[in-house]
């Protein structure tokens, strides 16, 4: 098979990961709102069911055990360390099958029996739910920057965004309707099935073709080297205990790099408060007197296949333009979008109107995500893609729980329009950051 088909075939696989990972959590927590709402809780409440999703803040920790490295009869003392470096590559490929299936076990669990009335015990299967997602999506991610090349990594950066989109248009309206004519069983057994067909392909992605071809011993030695530059490259890695105790300096070398101090403050910042209002958005458009399905249709279905399609257009532009340029504009759109919304809100703007706003939302949001997950690829040393991702997306997960959660409580307080002006001005201000920090930002 030639490089270009194989990794379009990864591209399409990594996306249906994606997309099957994206799902469950779209249905447990942006299709759940919706009904909520309907059911009375407040912005406040809605807000803090977020809190089941906090094993996502300890993404970076859960990357620990997949660093550790294999080790081969042929890693000896006496051997070059050219010769070892190979042995000494974390199996990423079996961590992802094995976190799938439990992933998938565990929506089994949720789809037992009707937990509807038990509010106890569905939010903490949907913690336990929180938790196999995050782990799986660890591995799931790392090695999709380990075998895919450089080269690929903006489209790969739209592929994940997609894939999230169209999770939405799964998890917050076909599932919607699945639940309703069949039944509280049948959503959890389609998305469990999903997982498992892809833990299933995983088995055929061969870990050794390191960005879609064989890579000789000397460039897969981790430590320092492209993208490595951290003063541990020296570090024995010849079996796991040795391994894991590298891994803490791996976690310090990582944060000190400029770069790093450069990325992480904008990776923290550039998605949430556009993530926030498309959190808000079913319930706020149900408040505008909206009917509810048509609601789950035009934010579940509609919005996420316009988010979908704002993704490949910001892979193509991350694909031709550097982050200096794609960077401030993204988030300038974010900024657009939650203002023109505010504005349609206080205004209280005919229902077209409020949609067409909406739409913004998700394009904003869809192209923003994209980009956002590109340049975390583009942050991954070699070597360590696994705890790269898990400290990105820990920050990443960090300000996503947060933001929504003081959006909520904001909402209740003042109303929807001062939430939504406090994110554009919020957004705002990530405009102004990134104009200053975009610029030095590998891409």
């Amino acid at each position: 098979m030639n490089a270009p088909l194989r990794n379009g075939l990864r591209q399409a696989l990594f996306g249906w990961l994606n997309l099957a990972l994206t799902a469950p959590g779209v249905y447990l927590w942006l299709g759940l709102p919706m009904v909520l709402r309907q059911h009375g809780w407040s912005g406040t409440a809605i807000g803090l069911f977020q809190l089941a999703s906090l094993p996502t803040l300890f993404k970076f920790l859960l990357a620990l055990p997949l660093e550790r490295r294999r080790a081969t009869p042929a890693t000896t003392k006496a051997a070059p360390p050219a010769a070892t470096a190979p042995a000494a590559r974390a199996a990423y490929r079996g961590w992802a099958v094995l976190l799938l299936l439990i992933y998938a076990a565990v929506l089994c669990a949720l789809g037992w029996r009707n937990l509807l009335d038990d509010k106890h015990v569905l939010f903490a299967l949907a913690t336990a739910a929180a938790l196999a997602g995050t782990w799986a999506d660890v591995p799931v991610n790392a090695l999709a920057i380990r075998v895919l090349p450089p080269s690929s990594h903006a489209w790969a950066g739209g592929v994940r965004s997609m894939a999230l989109c169209l999770g939405a248009i799964a998890g917050g309206g076909l599932m919607l309707v699945a639940q309703a004519r069949w039944g509280w069983q049948a959503p959890f057994a389609i998305m469990a099935g999903a997982l498992a067909l892809g833990a299933a392909s995983l088995l055929f992605v061969r870990e050794d073709l390191i960005g879609g071809q064989t890579k000789s011993a000397p460039d897969r030695v981790h430590g320092n080297g492209n993208g490595g530059g951290n003063g541990d490259g020296n570090d024995n890695r010849n079996g796991n205990d040795a391994a894991i105790a590298h891994v803490w300096p791996q976690i310090r070398a990582y944060v000190k790099r400029d770069d790093t101090r450069r990325w992480l403050p904008l990776l923290a910042l550039l998605f949430p408060f556009i993530g926030s209002g498309w959190f808000f958005l079913k319930p706020l458009l149900l408040d505008q007197g909206l009917p509810a399905e048509r609601v789950g249709w035009l934010v579940g279905v509609a919005g996420g296949a316009v988010g979908a399609v704002a993704s490949a257009w910001s892979a193509r532009c991350s694909k031709r333009m550097r982050p200096a340029v794609t960077v401030p504009w993204h988030a300038a759109a974010g900024c657009a979008a939650l203002l023109s919304l505010a504005a349609a809100v206080w205004w209280q703007a005919p229902p077209a109107v409020l949609i067409a706003c909406a739409m913004g939302i998700a394009a904003a949001m869809g192209a923003t995500a994209a980009l956002t997950f590109s340049l975390m690829m583009s942050h991954a040393r070699p070597g360590w893609q696994a705890l790269d991702y898990g400290i990105q997306s820990s920050v990443f997960s960090l300000t996503r729980i947060a933001v929504p959660l003081a959006a909520g409580v904001l909402m209740d307080a003042a109303g929807q329009v001062v939430m939504l002006a406090a994110l554009a001005a919020a957004s705002a201000c990530v405009v102004w950051m990134a104009l200053r920090t975009a610029p030095s930002l590998r891409g």
